[in-house]
C-alpha cells in the first residue's frame, strides 16, 4: 500500500511558511503509516503536491501499476473542500479503469493517541511549559506539535532546544515555525490537522503582549477546543534573545 499526503494551503495569514505546510503533511503521513504498520499492513508513503488531483496523477504514474485508489475526506461538502470541488468524480475520470473508493472519516470516533498543539515563542523553553507538557504526556498517549510564531529573533533556536529536551525525556514531539500572528499560527494547524487540545504559553499579564491582544481567548474561540494557558515568568524562560 502507498499513502500519499498532499500538503495544505493555509487558510489564513499573509505569509506561507513552507516548512509548516510540509510538517503538517509529514505528521499526518507518519501517524497513518504507524497505524497501518501496527495493524500488520505493509505501507509506504510520501508528501506530495498540494493539489490532490495532480497528486493522484503523479502517484498513478510513479507507483504504476496501481490496482485501486482510496480517497479519504472529511464528512460532507460543508467540512470537506475536496468534496466541494467534486474531487471524487474528477479522480475517477483521471484513474479511468482503476476503481476509486471514497471513505469519509468519522471525526467523533476515538483515537489511540491524542494530539496536543502547543503555541509559544519566548516562553517555549520555560520550565513551567515543559513541565505542563510532561504532565500531559503522563496522563494518556499523546503526540505534541510545538508551533512558534515567527515574530521574535532566535525563535528557531528556542524551538529546537525545546524539542530536544522533550525528545530526551521520551516525549513524542515535532514542531515548526508558524505565522507571526499566534492566533493565525494556531488556527492554521487546527485547519490542517485533527487537534484535540491546545496549550498556549505566555509571560504574565503585566508583560505579555499576547495577553493584551487576548490571544488565548481568540484561539479558544476560533479553534473551539480546550485551551490550557501556562504562564512563564521571564526568569523561567531561559535562552531568550
Amino acid at each position: 500500500m502507498t499513502v500519499v499526503s498532499p500538503q495544505n494551503d493555509p487558510r489564513a495569514g499573509y505569509v506561507v511558511y513552507e516548512e509548516s505546510r510540509r510538517s503538517s503533511a509529514d505528521r499526518r503521513l507518519r501517524r497513518t503509516l504507524d497505524l497501518l504498520h501496527e495493524a500488520g499492513i505493509a505501507a509506504r508513503g510520501a508528501v506530495v503536491d498540494p493539489d490532490p488531483l495532480q497528486a493522484l496523477r503523479d502517484a498513478l504514474h510513479q507507483y504504476a501499476p496501481v490496482d485501486e485508489v482510496i480517497i479519504s475526506t472529511h464528512p460532507g461538502a460543508v467540512r470537506s473542500s475536496w468534496l466541494r470541488a467534486g474531487l471524487v468524480d474528477r479522480a475517477r475520470k483521471v484513474a479511468k479503469d482503476i476503481p476509486v473508493t471514497h471513505v469519509e472519516v468519522d471525526l467523533a470516533s476515538p483515537r489511540e493517541r491524542s494530539h496536543v498543539l502547543v503555541i509559544a515563542n519566548q516562553t517555549i523553553v520555560g520550565g513551567p511549559l515543559l513541565e505542563a507538557i510532561r504532565e500531559r504526556a503522563q496522563a494518556s498517549p499523546v503526540d505534541f506539535t510545538l508551533v512558534a510564531p515567527a515574530d521574535q529573533p532566535g525563535v528557531q533556536q528556542r524551538l529546537n532546544r525545546a524539542l530536544a529536551e522533550l525528545r530526551h525525556a521520551g516525549i513524542e514531539a515535532t514542531g515548526h515555525l508558524g505565522d507571526a500572528d499566534p492566533v493565525t499560527a494556531a488556527l492554521n494547524v487546527v485547519h490542517d490537522e485533527q487537534v484535540d487540545e491546545i496549550i498556549v504559553s505566555t509571560f504574565p499579564a503585566a508583560t505579555s503582549g499576547w495577553l493584551r491582544r487576548n490571544v488565548v481567548g481568540r484561539i479558544e474561540s476560533g479553534a473551539e477546543l480546550p485551551v490550557r494557558h501556562v504562564v512563564v515568568e521571564a526568569s523561567e524562560a531561559e535562552g531568550l534573545g
